[in-house]
């Protein structure tokens, strides 16, 4: 397979630009958070130059605009993500408002089960843990497969525990693999269970149809996909719409109200408490309008050139040991790795400082998942639209130089 050129011109992205005495980067810590292109920086200065009003208050030219905007945003958002329609999906400030939003909105009973895996952000681990300290919930933990992307059968056997909630990632911050959703959710139903899918990593980086995968819920951050930081989506399902207790209340969320009670607003609107993040949300628009003129549906194959080049590149390095499922289309945008002899934050410095390459080095806000191994964490390199085969060749030298300076010798917590 030819290693693609990058999807989208570095050009149109102002911190892919070289600087006074640096050149450009190669940026490959994507998973973490995505570059952003000229396109969603001129949506945001634009809604606080042309128009700065409120949605829905006052009823001047500005107010007017940012309200029709802000809609046509969420429109915009159920056309990319396949949604039922756009009143299933709510602005949160990211994936981890969106998993807490649920987490407390199902008010679990005590003794009821959640089911996760053990390679779960901390972001959709810790809330269930909290909610085991002060509900009582009860938490399984279904192990995953080195050799493949998921256990079906073990799945199916955890299931028989009869979870009142599955929470899953769809596709890792770890090592990529993303999860046969449709059939997770089928099987989870058929078992009497909700599901609650962590998108951030797969929405980024393949095209999702909410529509065809079902689940109960479904969280993701535009950071990630090109947008604004501080900008996500929570998609709430037919079945949980109406009846879904919002986590905030107050401004927006209200038709009105009298000294003894009120009367919400139908969804997604009530679950908007306050003056939202008008520009942040119009830049998500412009990101995703962005992302659909520069062949997002081509994105997996470009990331499985990607993988496929960087590892014959790699090839006979020594030392080094990657993390995850051997084939390359199984991990996604991800590509972790260990060292042999050094530490992953040195290894980072290294090609930062050496090399101007951008990389993840740590747990990857998995911590669970290293600490049950007694690994120190990981290098990860991440891609995205604008990486292309330079990005990689830049990391693969990187990598030989600081080899040849420090050969491997094997220290205490290096296994991958």
């Amino acid at each position: 397979m030819p290693v693609p050129r990058p999807l989208a011109p570095r050009r149109d992205f102002p911190a892919l630009r070289g600087r006074p005495g640096r050149p450009a980067p190669a940026y490959l810590d994507s998973a973490c958070m995505s570059l952003t292109p000229q396109a969603v920086l001129d949506a945001q200065e634009e809604y606080y130059r042309d128009y700065p009003g409120c949605a829905g208050r006052s009823v001047h030219r500005w107010a007017e605009e940012v309200q029709r905007r802000y809609e046509e945003a969420r429109e915009t958002f159920a056309r990319f993500f396949r949604a039922p329609g756009p009143q299933h999906l709510v602005n949160v400030r990211n994936s981890t408002e969106g998993l807490n939003a649920v987490a407390q909105g199902l008010r679990l009973k005590r003794g009821s089960r959640v089911l996760l895996t053990d390679q779960e952000h901390n972001s959709n681990l810790v809330v269930w843990q909290r909610l085991r300290e002060t509900r009582g919930i009860r938490l399984d933990v279904l192990p995953l497969p080195e050799d493949r992307p998921f256990d079906e059968e073990a799945y199916l056997s955890a299931l028989e525990r009869r979870p009142a909630l599955v929470s899953f990632f769809h596709a890792s911050n770890l090592d990529g693999r993303t999860l046969p959703a449709r059939a997770l959710v089928e099987a989870a139903h058929d078992h009497g269970a909700r599901v609650l899918l962590d998108g951030s990593q797969a929405a980024a980086h393949q095209p999702i149809s909410l529509r065809s995968i079902a689940p109960d819920f479904y969280v993701l951050s535009f950071h990630k996909m090109l947008g604004p930081t501080g900008t996500g989506l929570l998609y709430v399902g037919p079945r949980d719409l109406e009846t879904f207790p919002p986590w905030f209340v107050g401004g927006e969320t209200v038709e009105t109200t009298e000294y003894t009670t009120h009367t919400l607003r139908p969804p997604p609107h009530r679950f908007e408490a306050g003056l939202q993040n008008y520009a942040g949300v119009l830049g998500a628009e412009a990101a995703l309008r962005y992302l659909g003129r520069h062949r997002f549906e081509d994105l997996p194959a470009h990331l499985e050139g990607l993988q496929r080049h960087l590892g014959r590149e790699i090839e006979g390095l020594e030392g080094l040991s990657r993390l995850g499922p051997p084939r390359p289309r199984d991990r996604g945008a991800i590509f972790p790795f260990v060292l042999t002899g050094l530490a992953p934050e040195d290894v980072a410095l290294f090609l930062d400082q050496g090399h101007d390459v951008f990389v993840r080095s740590g747990m990857n806000c998995v911590h669970s998942w290293y600490q049950a191994r007694g690994l120190p964490g990981n290098v990860r390199a991440s891609f995205h639209v604008y990486t292309g085969r330079q990005d990689v060749d830049r990391l693969v030298r990187g990598l030989r130089e600081l080899r040849d300076r420090v050969p491997a010798r094997p220290v205490r917590g290096d296994r991958p």
